[in-house]
């Protein structure tokens, strides 16, 4: 494996290969696996898990690492091409990034969506760019349209608590101020449906996902015999459900367009995880959310403390589906 930037670029065989490299590493972890080994983590946008988890487990296998905030006590970074650099930007990422490669043996980067024009930010634009510039194994810490170290982190939590492959999988939108990245949702509903689960996406009107996210998830479905489907009536989704994720995300009806997602979003405060949502779930329904998570916004307290949350769980299995990464591209098999 040379780069990891999107799951869906390997096998379920090679996923469940990583998932036990993950566990076993977890459980017996091997000090001098990357000796002398350099990981470089190039972050455009601020991070907890995702940093904290990646230098942690580079750590933990014996390597060292260094990490990049363009702006913040380096050079802001410029990442649009064919601009003229007169801005606040003193480097552009085609001289920058190759230099930050060099020295390292594995680069991560994250780099959000610009969040002006949806095509745009599924297209992986940006990040796209930025991955063409190098030859190093490379991670994909967060893009426009995906997040897969969460996603396998989310797979390893699945697993570990023995949710069955066909359980149904609920994405819920829940409700923020301000619409989020389609990032998470569109690695998670690909997730959910590559382990053959009966996903369901319940969302408001106007927050249906991209059909280029949804024909993913479905392709995904097919190959694994799971099912994915999309609705706005919160009764039937969570009727039997086993899993509810709760995840935000902006509207792509109104994708750049600030002032009428606001419009839209106003009389959604409702679309948050209270325990009444659980009423109609399986007796082991268990609630996930990526985190951050704002308290009694988008999941209330009673459920965020209750038995049923994993979302500590899933934070953990960063670090040992990290580490695995980190081994498989520079250890091989």
């Amino acid at each position: 494996m040379k780069r990891f930037v999107d799951l869906a670029q390997l096998s379920r065989a090679e996923i469940a290969s990583l998932l036990a490299l993950a566990s076993r590493l977890d459980a017996h972890p091997e000090p001098q696996a990357l000796a002398g080994k350099i990981l470089g983590l190039l972050f455009f946008n601020p991070s907890l898990r995702t940093l904290a988890s990646m230098q942690a487990g580079m750590a933990r296998l014996g390597g060292s690492s260094f990490v990049i905030n363009p702006g913040h006590g380096t050079w802001h970074l410029e990442t649009r091409t064919g601009v003229t650099m007169d801005g606040l930007a003193a480097e552009h990422v085609r001289e920058g990034v190759p230099v930050l490669a060099s020295y390292c043996d594995v680069l991560g980067i994250r780099a959000f969506a610009e969040g002006r024009d949806l095509e745009t930010d599924l297209r992986e634009t940006t990040f796209n760019q930025m991955a063409s510039l190098i030859e190093k194994p490379l991670i994909n810490l967060e893009s426009a349209a995906n997040h897969p170290c969460q996603a396998l982190a989310d797979w390893k939590t699945l697993d570990d608590l023995r949710v069955p492959n066909t359980a149904k999988f609920v994405l819920s939108w829940v409700y923020h101020p301000r619409a989020l990245p389609l990032a998470v949702p569109a690695a998670t509903v690909h997730m959910a449906a590559l382990r053959g689960m009966e996903v369901v996406v319940l969302r408001p009107e106007g927050y249906a996902l991209p059909r280029a996210i949804m024909d993913k998830a479905r392709a995904a479905a097919a190959l694994s015999g799971g099912s994915v489907s999309e609705t706005s009536d919160r009764v039937a989704a969570l009727q039997d459900a086993h899993v509810i994720y709760a995840k935000e995300w902006g509207s792509p009806e109104h994708y750049g367009d600030a002032q009428g997602e606001a419009k839209l979003r106003a009389s959604l405060t409702h679309w948050c995880v209270r325990s009444d949502w659980l009423g109609r779930a399986d007796a082991s329904c268990r609630v996930m959310h990526c985190l951050p998570v704002r308290r009694n916004t988008a999941i209330a307290d009673e459920v965020l403390d209750s038995s049923c949350s994993i979302v500590q769980r899933q934070a953990y299995n960063r670090l040992p589906a990290q580490m695995a990464l980190l081994y498989r591209l520079l250890r091989g098999d």
